[in-house]
């Protein structure tokens, strides 16, 4: 089984996004798959998905599920078989909570599918869109080498 932890600043936006998106891929693959997602802060531990990236997500077909989100801790490095952040605040978070990242599962979303961006962050930028654009493409090749 492949298990992927998906993580931004908050786990409001992009990360549960990344998480609901590949979690609808997956359910075609003949892998197996664990897929969740976590902040990096405590900010929004608790909340649930931010309703604008709700609606995004509804109005792209996304299927929703029921989300809170959390931190991660350490144990997570030992949980997961690749944690993948959205920007390099992210990476610089997760090397620091992490205590580095000696297996190298660490990496940002977008080097997936040979970019290398960020995620952009609709908390800032308020574009739902665009920032689900990049998670969408981000995901479907990053699964797209997962099944290589």
């Amino acid at each position: 089984m492949i298990k992927i932890l998906f993580i931004c600043h908050g786990n409001i936006c992009r990360s549960p996004a990344a998480e609901m998106v590949m979690k609808q891929l997956t359910q075609e693959s003949h892998q197996m798959y664990t897929v969740d997602s976590a902040a990096t802060t405590n900010e929004e531990i608790g909340n649930e998905i931010y309703p604008p990236m709700r609606r995004t997500l509804m109005n792209h077909g996304i299927s929703l599920i029921p989300h809170r989100a959390r931190k991660t801790t350490r144990k997570d490095y030992a949980l997961y078989d690749y944690i993948v952040g959205m920007d390099e605040e992210n990476m610089e978070d997760l090397r620091a909570i992490y205590g580095g990242d000696p297996d190298s599962k660490l990496s940002m979303l977008m080097s997936w599918a040979g970019l290398n961006t960020e995620v952009s962050d609709p908390w800032y930028t308020r574009d739902f869109d665009r920032a689900l654009e990049d998670i969408e493409k981000g995901c479907r090749a990053m699964l797209k080498k997962l099944e290589q």
